[in-house]
């Protein structure tokens, strides 16, 4: 009698401990993550088809059973792509949700003002929905990249172009770090072929007034115009300089949002071309987008998407970091699990990380909108 009183003891004992050391977010059934991006105004869709991705993921995963019986919970904050709000729902994310891991947020602007937050609290942060080499360099142990830069986007229009002898390139950026950061890969690789810019305009983040960059550019007469801004108002720019009969061509980094811009183009749409750091998510060709697809239509979506791929793609990388962060996952093992991905094959789509380098991914493509609004490659 005294020895199963004992035993008792020592099991409410440990299970008490145990309790008391379990990281922020993670309970015997649980593992909450948080999400900040935009889920209203003009750049929405960016954050809602991150969120569906992941969460299709995440559902995947947890009617599996979870990570080690554990399963996913995803909380998203609306951050309205500003970056005060961002501030605002990373800060509520950590002390309010209490969550284990960000993943899956969207902007550069956002990133730049959040990152400092959660790596004072060491709070880890995968799939950034973001190309900025701000956010990459210097090195920050706590953000872990799944996606290609928007130098490597912005090397391969360039690449694209000059190589079919397009020399004159005018560049049309959101006036914010994300603009920019485009701005200066677009020069970059444009320097490295003793060019540069014929001419450049910038616009107000979460605006349209695209009409002065507009003039400026299109007084330049180049022959192809590279976009580094949010959906609504590349497609404002695309079509008031079809209005008045300019017959070049378009490109836009991936963060655009693809199948948002080809809505808003509609027919305007076709001929735009994309660079796209995801595989192509329309065509089951490789077992990731098989996974995707099959995942999504669980989940009841029946459009896909690259956005939506990448939300996918974030979470999927997460939840392999969480399987390799062991049983009892703190963000310390989370971290170091992330870190021994070296060339972890998904299917299609490469991950490599180490402990000094927290780029997964180098991966480009170029898509083009064609006939009602669906992409090519």
């Amino acid at each position: 009698m005294i020895l199963q009183r004992f035993l008792v003891l020592a099991s409410l004992l440990c299970a008490s401990l145990t309790a008391a050391m379990a990281e922020e977010g993670v309970t015997d059934r649980e593992v909450r993550v948080g999400q900040f991006a935009a889920t209203t105004g003009p750049a929405a869709q960016l954050g809602l088809r991150m969120q569906v991705g992941m969460q299709a993921a995440f559902a995947a995963v947890n009617a599996a059973g979870g990570v080690n019986g554990r399963e996913i919970k995803l909380i998203t904050r609306d951050d309205g792509y500003e970056p005060a709000k961002s501030v605002e729902a990373v800060k509520a994310l950590i002390n309010e949700d209490k969550v284990f891991a960000l993943v899956g947020s969207v902007g550069t602007p956002t990133g730049l003002a959040a990152v400092p937050v959660l790596t004072e609290a060491q709070v880890p942060i995968v799939g950034m929905f973001t190309g900025a080499e701000a956010l990459r360099v210097p090195f920050n142990r706590y953000v872990f990249h799944v996606r290609a830069s928007y130098f490597d986007e912005t090397e391969r229009i360039v690449q694209h172009l000059t190589t079919l002898g397009v020399k004159k390139i005018a560049v049309f950026y959101q006036n914010d770090s994300y603009g920019k950061a485009g701005l200066e890969g677009v020069e970059k690789a444009l320097t490295a072929r003793q060019l540069k810019p014929v001419a450049t305009g910038t616009f107000e983040r979460n605006t349209v007034d695209v009409s002065k960059a507009l003039d400026t550019i299109l007084k330049a007469a180049p022959e192809a115009v590279v976009q580094i801004g949010a959906y609504k108002a590349c497609a404002a720019f695309i079509k008031q300089a079809r209005t008045k009969g300019y017959g070049g061509q378009f490109f836009n980094v991936s963060f655009v949002g693809s199948k948002a811009l080809s809505d808003e183009l509609g027919d305007a749409g076709m001929g735009v071309v994309i660079s796209q750091v995801v595989p192509f998510p329309f065509v089951t060709n490789t077992s990731i987008v098989r996974e995707y697809q099959q995942a999504m239509t669980a989940a009841g979506q029946k459009e896909f998407d690259f956005s939506s791929m990448e939300g996918y793609l974030s979470a999927r990388v997460f939840i392999e970091g969480l399987r390799r962060a062991g049983r009892n996952p703190t963000r310390e093992s989370l971290i170091t699990g992330l870190e021994s991905m070296r060339d972890v094959n998904f299917g299609g789509f490469i991950i490599a990380f180490s402990p000094t380098k927290h780029t997964g991914s180098g991966y480009t493509d170029l898509t083009i909108i064609g006939r009602g609004g669906k992409f090519v490659r």
